[in-house]
């Protein structure tokens, strides 16, 4: 299965709080906010939403098309880490003046977080076609559209459509740059439809459109629900709820749904159902909530194994074992 997963490539830069953000906000000021957090630690990692997707199915055997808009500085190092794990680099488009994207967080002790993101050379995915990409790889059998500069977002939904591509819409933090007409756009005809709760609400919010509608509209809608695990719902398909995956310790949320997506569609490559897909999915975000960057963690076959037959049983680990062990 031939997945380019198009969207946000970035550095990252993630400070924690040692304290908690709701302490600090006044009711009634919120208006008037001015606040800066005295941090106690910054690390900077290889991050964005594409780019995370695309190593989490790479460490799991995939060679997934990276498609995003950079600056040259992505070849310094980090161009050459996603080939190191199989991912297909060769349709990223470099822009000849601005730099790679900056995504600036910090977490606190709730793991509650505000971030900011710097788009730069990102701005620029606007230019870029799908229908050579399309042509150079023999096919596409699925698009992610990810996070992206907005318009690079429609027009690649458009040209799934118009190219006969199934594609999943996966608007994420970029729901709160679309109007209503625009998020309905960006969704309509798509084979999976990808949202956490909060975003759940805010679509069908600014679409105006209801939960039935909008599965009127797209095929497969996925919500993740954070410790309460993932709903499934779908045209003559039965509503599938997966709970989370056993952690060992949470350190560092940044990523885990990018996590989720690189394992629940390595999954569904490997021909396993969409339960199974989730589970998958689940345990990748674990491993990503376990490490401090979105980028930092590895998958043991083994080990991997192993710890979905705690969270989902022996028949999970047995059916993924011969997918993944030959990956």
């Amino acid at each position: 299965m031939k997945i380019a997963v198009t969207g946000s490539i970035a550095t990252d830069h993630l400070m924690h709080f040692p304290g908690r953000f709701n302490e600090q906000f006044l009711d009634g000021k919120l208006e008037k906010v001015s606040l800066s957090f005295l941090v106690d630690d910054l690390v900077l990692r290889r991050g964005g939403i594409a780019a995370n997707i695309c190593y989490g199915m790479g460490r799991l055997g995939l060679n997934p098309v990276l498609v995003g808009a950079v600056g040259k500085d992505f070849f310094d190092d980090y161009q050459g880490w996603l080939a190191g794990f199989g991912v297909d680099t060769d349709s990223v488009y470099v822009s000849d003046s601005a730099h790679t994207a900056r995504f600036v967080c910090t977490t606190d002790e709730d793991l509650c977080q505000i971030a900011s993101f710097y788009a730069g050379a990102m701005a620029e995915a606007r230019d870029i076609d799908l229908a050579p990409i399309h042509e150079r790889v023999g096919g596409l059998d699925l698009v992610l559209v990810g996070a992206n500069d907005p318009t690079a977002m429609l027009r690649h939904s458009q040209q799934c459509r118009d190219l006969g591509i199934p594609f999943a819409a996966d608007p994420s933090q970029q729901l709160a740059r679309l109007d209503g007409e625009g998020a309905r756009q960006l969704i309509e005809g798509a084979k999976f439809l990808m949202t956490n709760e909060y975003e759940k609400e805010l679509l069908e919010s600014k679409t105006g459109l209801t939960e039935s509608e909008i599965l009127d509209r797209v095929q497969v809608r996925v919500t993740t629900l954070g410790k309460d695990g993932v709903e499934i719902v779908g045209r003559g398909l039965e509503r599938i709820h997966v709970p989370v995956a056993r952690e060992i310790k949470a350190y560092d949320p940044t990523g885990v749904g990018d996590g989720f997506r690189a394992g629940f569609f390595a999954g569904l490559s490997w021909g396993l159902s969409a339960r199974r897909a989730a589970e998958i999915g689940s345990m990748v975000a674990t491993l990503v909530l376990e490490t401090v960057g979105t980028q930092e963690y590895s998958i043991d076959p083994a080990s991997f194994l192993r710890r979905l037959g705690e969270s989902y049983g022996p028949a999970c680990e047995a059916e993924v074992s011969s997918h993944l062990v030959a990956a």
